[in-house]
């Protein structure tokens, strides 16, 4: 096993990351889990990526059981904050609440005293970006976790959270986990070439497609792959699109008001064109469409609220 500094950080995690999104807790049982862990571990794996989220917080309680005994200063241990854990208002999100309530939660169920990577599972709206990055920071001034990052956060994003923090004095994100393999190359375009201008190292995930990649699958006969809030395909109404994933509301919207061509042709990745073409643009604030339709984000897309 090889290792790399994470970003520009002075952080090393091993080349290979275990993680534990569809697995433990739910998929695997524990016994299993426990032996696939040994098994990282035998083979020189010291990264473990997780999230409060998985399995409704059982993942984390896997991962801390199966990780129970091992030096602790040999392993670096990751963990997500946003999506909800409970069905209040402060449940989710990245309020100053929600981070600090989650991440002792997290630290309980993982067995730990501190987080190596502590890692913003989406962009929240609703919630200032200076919010997130001082109460980022406020856990690394107390020890409760070493390192900051995100994932799945578009380039605009993750550039304005790094003007917050460079604004504020604060900490900066050393970060970003994103969906990338041969099949979903997205990050491509902005957000590797920011990372790379900021020193913004890239942990990603589902880097085999689920399995897709490894050539275990007849042509044809592999299993639809899993999202955690799947978006239905619709036509689009731009020029230069087929299929994307939008919300099927969109049919409804003015064909007069189509926006040009499309800059992610299908035609370079079929069927997840999820861009600034839709009639809500992803990239934009929650806020009346086109259309005058409300829309706002949801899981992988923007759907009507």
């Amino acid at each position: 096993m090889e290792y790399r500094h994470l970003g520009k950080s002075g952080l090393k995690v091993s080349e290979i990351a275990y993680g534990n999104w569809i697995t433990h807790g739910s998929q695997v049982e524990e016994d299993s889990a426990v032996a696939c862990v040994r098994a990282a571990l035998d083979e020189g794996i010291t990264t473990f990526d997780t999230a409060d989220v998985y399995a409704g917080g059982r993942a984390e309680e896997v991962l801390g059981r199966a990780l129970d005994g091992v030096r602790r200063e040999s392993i670096e241990i990751c963990t997500k904050v946003y999506w909800p854990t409970g069905d209040r208002p402060n449940n989710s999100g990245l309020s100053r609440k929600h981070i600090f309530e989650s991440v002792h939660t997290s630290l309980r169920r993982l067995r730990t005293d501190y987080l190596d990577l502590y890692q913003a599972h989406r962009y929240d709206h609703e919630t200032p970006v200076e919010e997130t990055i001082r109460a980022f920071d406020d856990l690394i001034r107390s020890g409760k976790v070493l390192y900051v990052g995100v994932s799945e956060w578009r380039a605009e994003e993750i550039a304005a959270a790094l003007r917050a923090a460079d604004d504020l004095g604060l900490y900066r994100i050393v970060s970003n986990q994103p969906q990338y393999n041969m099949l979903w190359r997205v990050i491509e375009a902005e957000v590797v070439p920011l990372c790379e201008k900021e020193g913004i190292g890239q942990i990603v995930w589902s880097p085999i497609a689920q399995g897709v990649l490894t050539g275990k699958y007849a042509p044809g006969a592999a299993p639809p792959i899993t999202r955690a809030r799947p978006i239905p395909r619709v036509r689009a109404l731009c020029a230069g699109c087929s299929p994307m994933r939008c919300s099927p509301r969109s049919r409804g919207c003015d064909p007069s008001r189509r926006r040009p061509a499309c800059p992610w042709p299908s035609s370079r990745w079929p069927g997840r064109c999820r861009t600034r073409t839709c009639p809500r643009p992803s990239s934009a604030p929650p806020g009346p469409n086109r259309c005058g339709r409300t829309w706002r984000q949801r899981g992988f897309g923007w759907m009507r609220a």
